[in-house]
């Protein structure tokens, strides 16, 4: 099972976020074997934002791009350790080569760390350090690695001790022990009572008997020791291999790896673990842990999937998109598309709006429109069509507006409208450039490029009381996004008429059809779209 995105343009309109949800709730209906999602690639404007919630609907959430990232290849684990779980534990996971070579550490449901097979190497091989090394035990750890019970319990339930082995004659063993003072051994010993009491009157923290058949035949005063006693069943040399495994996994535990952020980028990651010595680092959603990532995890770059909607040129976007693999477009602009590796589903036709084709496909696989979607698909081709009053809008947009109003409920598409539109902000209250960059979409004709942004607004009576400021932030939008010419269409949905904000361009300004009222002023009478009215105006006056 895979997910699919589905997402619109760059800066999305009403029919843009409305198209998105609408195609994602299809094809998760009419394709349970993946998840579709729909996600937005730019800030919501005041008007779609106000009518989801009208509608009481989620709007799609952001996605910043979809470059390959860390969680794209993310791994689980088969099995965990806790902290205090003995390096035996750790050692058998590796016994299947299903196992990863790296297990996490949990202190209950908390991450605490990650081993590998190094750091059990890195242990083993302190053995050859040419001193004689420390262990840190852990007494309930005893019966976990060795056969055996209990003699008794002592005070201490860790600690950290060399190991000391009775196998020599007494008075060379009495020799050792003194040689160690200031660092108490554990004692791994058959039933010799002489070393038995030396242990004892030393208070050594533990002793380990081995090679007991039926019971300890040693006459010792077990009552005045403190440490403690386990009866191992197996022979001394078995007993003191496995004990060696019995320390907690914790003690092989690095102090402050790296680690990885989910959203970090594929190659960042690679070459973060690539220059680290660890064989796999873990994975973080800010500080919450969600998984680690090995060397292997990067031998193969998955790329994300993607439906385009209401778009389909490389440009107008979400980032990323180079990277990922498109599967599906579902637009009714020109076609631009890049070329795709494999055959995809491409359902491009000249309607108002993109969500009149998105209707079209809900009767063709014959999935249930609720009366909530129904509205959902009536907000964007409303809004595309301008209340089914732009010369885009087609007779399909017209039937389909008709069945999804009976479907919604809906008794008066006008009032729906309005209220909707209403909702936009308000341009001499707003910040220009947020409203300019809100709906922008750039072109390159002619080896001109050139950027066209739109609002649709209620009146056009108050231009003049911000034109200056919105030409001002026109004119930086052109320079930071380096084109040649940058216009603003200012909609007026009620009168069907529109004012055109655009930065200085004096040869191709005289060539326009539109009347000039000012500077950087032009009216566009009976103007209501811009790709099917502006756009092919602009490209004429280019040609020219």
């Amino acid at each position: 099972m895979a997910e699919i995105y589905v997402s619109g343009h760059r800066n999305p309109d009403m029919d843009s976020i409305c198209a998105a949800y609408s195609y994602a709730y299809l094809k998760n209906k009419i394709d349970p074997n993946n998840t579709y999602l729909p996600v937005r690639c730019g800030s919501l404007n005041d008007a779609t934002k106000a009518q989801f919630e009208r509608l009481g609907v989620v709007p799609p959430p952001f996605i910043k791009d979809v470059r390959t990232k860390v969680s794209s290849v993310i791994r689980k684990a088969d099995s965990v350790v806790q902290v205090d779980d003995p390096v035996y534990t750790l050692v058998s996971f590796y016994g299947t080569s299903s196992r990863s070579s790296v297990v996490p550490v949990m202190e209950g449901e908390h991450y605490r760390g990650l081993l590998s097979v190094d750091e059990v190497s890195s242990f083993i091989l302190k053995e050859n350090s040419g001193k004689r090394p420390l262990y840190h035990f852990v007494v309930d750890n005893f019966p976990k690695v060795l056969k055996g019970s209990f003699l008794k319990k002592g005070e201490r339930k860790s600690f950290t001790a060399p190991i000391m082995v009775g196998a020599m004659r007494y008075v060379v063993f009495c020799r050792h022990m003194e040689a160690l003072e200031g660092q108490a051994p554990i004692l791994v010993v058959g039933d010799r009572e002489d070393h038995i009491k030396k242990a004892i009157e030393l208070q050594i923290p533990a002793i380990i008997l081995t090679g007991i058949e039926h019971e300890i035949t040693s006459n010792v005063d077990w009552d005045s020791y403190r440490g403690t006693v386990f009866v191992s069943a197996l022979d001394t040399a078995e007993t003191l291999r496995l004990l060696r495994l019995s320390v907690p996994v914790v003690q092989l535990m690095v102090q402050d790896p790296p680690s990885l952020q989910a959203d970090t980028l594929f190659e960042e990651a690679r070459d973060i673990l690539a220059e680290s010595e660890f064989r796999g680092l873990p994975v973080f959603e800010g500080e919450t842990y969600t998984g680690f990532v090995t060397r292997r995890c990067f031998l193969r770059k998955p790329k994300t999937k993607l439906i385009m909607v209401d778009h389909n040129e490389t440009e107008q976007g979400v980032e990323g998109l180079e990277e990922a693999e498109v599967v599906e477009i579902i637009d009714h602009h020109r076609l631009g598309a890049a070329k795709t590796r494999n055959p995809i589903f491409i359902c491009c036709e000249p309607l108002g709006s993109t969500c009149t084709i998105i209707y079209k496909l809900f009767i063709r696989n014959s999935i249930p429109i609720t009366a909530q979607l129904a509205k959902v698909l009536l907000s964007g081709i409303i809004s595309d069509t301008i209340m089914l009053k732009s010369p885009t809008t087609t007779f399909e947009d017209y039937t389909a507006v008709q069945d999804l109003l009976a479907l919604a409920q809906v008794a008066d598409m006008v009032a729906f409208g309005q209220t909707m539109f209403a909702s936009g902000a308000s341009l001499a209250k707003e910040n220009p450039r947020r409203m300019l960059e809100s709906d922008f979409k750039q072109y390159k004709e002619l080896g001109v490029s050139f950027g066209i942004g739109q609002c649709e607004v209620t009146t056009l009576s108050d231009v003049d009381d911000y034109k200056a400021s919105y030409l001002a932030e026109l004119q930086k939008v052109k320079i930071e996004h380096n084109l040649d010419w940058a216009m603003f269409l200012i909609t007026d949905v009620v009168r069907e008429n529109s004012v055109l904000l655009m930065t200085s361009m004096p040869i191709a300004e005289r060539k326009l059809a539109y009347k000039k009222e000012s500077e950087g002023k032009f009216l566009l009478s009976g103007v209501l779209s811009r790709k099917k009215q502006l756009l092919p105006e602009i490209l004429r006056v280019l040609e020219e």
